[in-house]
C-alpha cells in the first residue's frame, strides 16, 4: 500500500511503435526483402527507337495485355513519353482491324 502512487495501472495503455523499415508486413532489419527488385527500364529508350509504327504489330503485341487492354507503364516499364506515343499507335492499329479491341471469348 506505500507505493499506490508508482502504480503502472493509472498510466495510459501504451501503443505499439513504429513498424520499422519491413513495413506492416513486418520484419526486422536484416529481414526485410526476400528478393531484389530491378528497375524497370524503357524499352525504346534503350534501344533507341523514335518513333513507334503503328503497323509493327509483333512490338505493339507486348504491350497489349491477354484481354486486349493497353499494359500500364508501371508494369511494363516504358517511360512516360514512350507511353504516350505507344497508347496512340496502339489505337491507330486496333481503328484499322490490325489490333483487336477486346479478347475474343
Amino acid at each position: 500500500m506505500a507505493d499506490e502512487g508508482s502504480h503502472e495501472s493509472s498510466a495510459p495503455p501504451s501503443r505499439p511503435q513504429s513498424r520499422g523499415p519491413g513495413g506492416p508486413g513486418g520484419g526486422s532489419r536484416d529481414g526485410g526483402r526476400k528478393f531484389f527488385r530491378r528497375k524497370k527500364v524503357c524499352k525504346f529508350c534503350v534501344e533507341k527507337i523514335d518513333d513507334i509504327n503503328y503497323k509493327d504489330i509483333r512490338l505493339l503485341g507486348q504491350f497489349v495485355a491477354e484481354r486486349g487492354k493497353i499494359v500500364p507503364r508501371r508494369i511494363s516499364g516504358v517511360c512516360g513519353p514512350c507511353q504516350r506515343r505507344l497508347s496512340d499507335a496502339i489505337k491507330k492499329a486496333r481503328n484499322i482491324a490490325l489490333l483487336p479491341f477486346a479478347a475474343v471469348i
